[in-house]
């Protein structure tokens, strides 16, 4: 029934809340929508993220970024960031985000061990155990979804897709033990999936049967999938989405001389992903005593220990180099516009980052695990050089300044693989399912 004041009344009312659309939304049962004064309708998309190491956030508000801008059938697509560690508990998310990124500093090896191990026993594809983190998090999503109800959901960390793919797997079943009590309690309805992969490469963990589209950086990757039995139709190679802000940039000119640098020397780029990981210092060292005329930028992220150190080195080594150092910057869209080759360990992002610019890399470094299948992928792409004990920085840097055609033959390949449209090729998708195209 529709009163003077515009709105439908549905039966069966006892409790009522406003949602962050502006609606009272009773319980389950009743919904009271304000019909006059224009659209008050929108799509909800929640995109699940996660703190481990800061990739699995930056495409979420790429993709967060691009939906928002679209509309279906003149509604609005509304879309809600979770960070799926911190819903679940805030001590969890310090001690799985802290670990990883303690792990990546200090133990890397061991890092890599773990992740190694989980690939083929932990979380096998396509098995869903009751772990105690699963079961956790699939407790917390009840709560999140039966509040939210949202029209679809995008995930660019595995771990939730793994929980709420549990949810969704134990709602179509019938007969459940009595270990899976709470999932026959707790039923809730799961909406249409999608899980954008972060890295050049898979890992079991992301492969559930409940997922409707994945979404990865390349073909290769695409063909991984296939190989793990995905279906090939649920795999769409668009590319790691980036925020458009990224893609836009000040000229070379500008921005070297603002940090003191030429532009006309080739640049040199340091760094260690946002925390500062890697084998910097030592790495810094082999720069300096290299006999060629480069200038150097060294970026250490959050790391102030890290930047503090560096400084001391430098002010008690004597060189020729030009040297810029900074710590955490809000500027890697101009900077990495602006030079010619990066040293860095091979991250989901930062790699993608560096393609989208057409930046050559040289990988001294890495954490074991997904970032050295990165390095794979991209020295398999001719994108990239990787330093072995042998062929050691010095000497792979030495070619490339002295052949300047060697660097102009690695962004020749790099174009062939860079992808600009990753959010706009994903937005088309979720818009595709929204209106039932797919």
């Amino acid at each position: 029934m529709l009163n003077i004041y515009g709105y439908f009344y549905l039966p069966k009312i006892d409790k009522c809340k406003i949602n962050n659309l502006g609606f009272f939304v009773i319980n389950k049962y009743a919904i009271i929508c304000k019909i006059l004064g224009g659209n008050f309708m929108s799509k909800k998309v929640l995109i699940m993220s996660a703190s481990t190491g800061g990739g699995h956030n930056r495409a979420a508000r790429a993709i967060k970024e691009e939906l928002e801008s679209r509309t279906i059938d003149n509604m609005s697509i509304e879309c809600e960031i979770v960070d799926s560690l911190k819903l679940v508990n805030n001590t969890m998310d310090k001690v799985i985000s802290r670990g990883y990124e303690k792990s990546a500093l200090y133990t890397p090896k061991a890092y890599g061990s773990v992740y190694r191990f989980s690939e083929t026993t932990i979380a096998s594809k396509n098995e869903f155990k009751t772990n105690p983190l699963t079961s956790l998090m699939a407790r917390k999503f009840k709560h999140l979804l039966n509040e939210s109800t949202p029209d679809l959901i995008i995930g660019t960390h595995p771990f939730p897709m793994i929980a709420l793919s549990t949810l969704k797997k134990n709602n179509n079943i019938h007969s459940l033990s009595r270990s899976e009590s709470f999932y026959k309690s707790t039923k809730v309805d799961i909406p249409p999936m999608i899980s954008v992969l972060t890295d050049y490469t898979t890992h079991s963990t992301w492969i559930q049967n409940e997922i409707d589209y994945y979404i990865v950086g390349h073909e290769y990757v695409k063909e991984l999938l296939v190989y793990e039995g995905v279906d090939s139709e649920k795999v769409k190679a668009f590319g790691i989405p980036v925020e458009k802000s990224f893609l836009s940039h000040r000229d070379r000119e500008t921005v070297l001389t603002e940090f003191g640098l030429s532009p006309e020397k080739l640049t040199v780029l340091l760094m260690g992903g946002s925390f500062g990981a890697g084998n910097i210092k030592e790495t810094l060292e082999d720069l300096i005593a290299i006999d060629r005329d480069f200038q150097i930028l060294v970026i250490t992220g959050r790391n102030e220990h890290l930047k503090d150190k560096l400084s001391k080195m430098l002010d008690s080594t004597i060189h020729n180099k030009n040297i810029c150092l900074l710590g955490y910057t809000n500027k890697m869209n101009d900077i990495l516009a602006s030079i010619d080759v990066l040293i860095s360990k091979p991250g989901g992002l930062t790699t993608t980052e560096a393609l989208l610019n057409d930046v050559p890399m040289i990988v001294p470094y890495f954490i074991p695990g997904q970032e050295e299948e990165n390095l794979d992928f991209l020295t398999n792409c001719g994108a990239a050089l990787r330093t072995t004990k042998k062929y050691s920085l010095p000497v792979l840097l030495k070619v490339l300044i002295d052949d300047p055609s060697r660097l102009d033959n690695l962004r020749k390949n790099i174009k062939s693989i860079r992808k600009f449209d990753s959010a706009v090729n994903i937005s088309n998708l979720v818009v595709d399912i929204l209106s039932g195209n797919e």
